[in-house]
């Protein structure tokens, strides 16, 4: 087993921590929503396959009032009827951020998220994904553990 990096270094995993943070301040103050933000930290967690933070974003999400249903369904949310032109926008950057190098697709993408969006919304948006991304690769690379959880979402003894 290798070493949880946030424990190996925890002078880096305050700073990533704190960085976070003012991400976080950042986007709420340039009117990206805490729902719009947990579709992007769920959304690049899929794709990169991180299970650690799929975890915690699902519970964020449902606590930031995203129902099950549309969490359920944001592997195709391009399909789907249930997201706004917004949430759209913000999955689209999520993916775009995500899946490197951007392709055309991926910059046609951006640039339809950036008409949404406008500009601060959309630069934090890209700042969440990029964030969101750091913390995925961190988990993905320490192996950190999922736990099991009850219907009441405590850790489950064991």
């Amino acid at each position: 087993m290798r070493p949880y990096l946030d424990k190996s270094a925890p002078e880096a995993w305050k700073a990533i921590s704190a960085f976070s943070a003012t991400v976080k301040q950042h986007a709420e103050a340039s009117g990206l929503s805490a729902q719009e933000s947990e579709f992007i930290k769920l959304r690049a967690s899929q794709l990169n396959a991180c299970a650690f933070c799929l975890d915690v974003h699902s519970r964020d999400a449902r606590d930031a009032g995203i129902v099950q249903q549309r969490i359920d369904l944001l592997p195709a949310w391009r399909e789907s009827t249930l997201y706004t032109e917004r949430e759209k926008a913000v999955l689209a950057i999520a993916e775009a951020a995500t899946r490197m190098p951007l392709s055309e697709e991926s910059k046609a993408d951006l640039a339809g998220a950036h008409a949404v969006l406008g500009d601060d919304a959309f630069a934090a948006a890209e700042w969440v994904a990029l964030t969101i991304n750091s913390f995925n690769r961190l988990s993905i690379l320490s192996e950190h553990p999922v736990r099991p959880r009850g219907a009441d979402g405590a850790v489950l003894p064991g």
